[in-house]
């Protein structure tokens, strides 16, 4: 008997090793990865650059406290805000911590600037932020903040897509609105374009703050380095983690230089965040992810990726509903529970992973090849033709 705590439905599945978008169970079987973590290992299993450049950092520095300067930090902090709209970086380990530091430091703003009331968040139903007691309460999600109550306090709520609920749910408590760019568990729901150029003109007109969470979506895994660039709009926040280490846990806030204002020495803190060994893989996926073409390339397979899949929805139209998503992060939409459909790409050597409203997320590494597309697009016709 396991005596891990049961807070997981796991396949009867183990692995020993992994290589790019593949991983080796322990009984020799090889499987496609399209779940990579669910979005982390965004260079694949066992990337020969990042394995040299953690290798090389080991042997010189693990961990100091943030209460040193951290050289490898400000490099990487440097290299974040050149490629986007923030002005500071602060790292954590996870993209709980990031969103976390996220609602504090919205209403440590207004806090600061003697509105102590403006201290509401504004968020989706059934969104995801994460799992503790604060993010749980701002997704509200009834699976997740089922059996604990006492409800935190600070959140207010809209549907996904409803803009006149959105208006009305703002308050003079209001002190920012906080969604994921393109929402993840949620089921791969892409904000559209405009909607987020709207968010932005309302956060200016009702001189609130924009979080937009790219715990999930960002880091290249949109086609773009964050998902909000599509849209040509500046945010105020952004919690992003799961791709930025390429597998090693590292969270982290990004605020512009106004927001930034409001955090002083002792507002916030970090044990792990940032250290040494970390930030060696974050500045290696980097190197990587900012080489000339990398990102235009998982533009351009991603979509391929849907276009294809869109053409099996058109061949099995009683099965598939929709296609959604950019870039490598994508959703099949089925008309039905989307369990049986999950087992049976397992049965077939493809790893998926579901979401919510029937929704089966296909999160190939970023780096993956066409030929890999091609093979999972190839076991995904065949479930179809199959399961009718």
């Amino acid at each position: 008997m396991s005596k891990i705590l049961n807070t997981y439905n796991r396949k009867k599945i183990a692995f020993t090793k992994g290589k790019g978008s593949f991983l080796y169970s322990t009984n020799g079987k090889k499987y496609l990865d399209f779940v990579q973590g669910i979005a982390v290992n965004c260079l694949g299993h066992s990337n020969d650059y990042l394995i040299k450049s953690i290798y090389k950092q080991s042997k010189k520095l693990w961990h100091v406290s943030n209460a040193f300067i951290i050289p490898e930090q400000e490099r990487l902090a440097k290299r974040i805000t050149q490629k986007s709209f923030a002005d500071f970086v602060f790292f954590q380990n996870s993209g709980l911590e990031a969103t976390e530091a996220a609602i504090k430091i919205a209403r440590k703003y207004f806090h600061n600037k003697g509105q102590k009331n403006k201290n509401r968040i504004l968020c989706i139903n059934n969104s995801f932020h994460g799992r503790s007691l604060a993010t749980i309460f701002a997704s509200n999600s009834k699976k997740m903040t089922e059996g604990f109550y006492p409800k935190v306090p600070g959140f207010d709520h809209f549907n996904f897509a409803d803009h006149q609920g959105l208006e009305k749910a703002i308050t003079k408590k209001t002190a920012a609105i906080m969604v994921e760019t393109i929402m993840g568990e949620g089921g791969i729901k892409v904000i559209p374009d405009f909607c987020l150029q709207g968010l932005r003109k309302i956060c200016n007109k009702k001189k609130i703050l924009l979080i937009l969470d790219e715990v999930q979506c960002g880091i290249g895994r949109s086609g773009k380095f964050f998902a909000y660039e599509h849209a040509k709009i500046k945010p105020d926040i952004v919690p992003i983690a799961k791709g930025i280490g390429g597998g090693f846990p590292i969270g982290a806030v990004l605020v512009n230089k106004k927001v930034a204002s409001c955090m002083k020495p002792g507002s916030h803190g970090s044990t792990f965040g940032g250290n040494p060994l970390a930030m060696s893989a974050g500045n290696a996926v980097m190197d990587v992810m900012f080489k000339k073409g990398f990102l235009s390339n998982v533009a351009k397979n991603g979509k391929f990726l849907i276009s294809e899949l869109n053409k099996i929805k058109k061949k099995y139209p009683k099965i598939i509903k929709e296609v959604r998503g950019r870039g490598l992060l994508v959703g099949l939409c089925l008309y039905k529970d989307q369990t049986k459909f999950i087992n049976k790409l397992l049965e077939n050597k493809l790893l998926t992973v579901k979401a919510a409203e029937n929704v089966v997320r296909l999160l190939p590494p970023l780096n993956v090849k066409k030929s890999e597309i091609k093979l999972s697009l190839k076991i995904i016709e065949k479930v179809c033709k199959n399961i009718i």
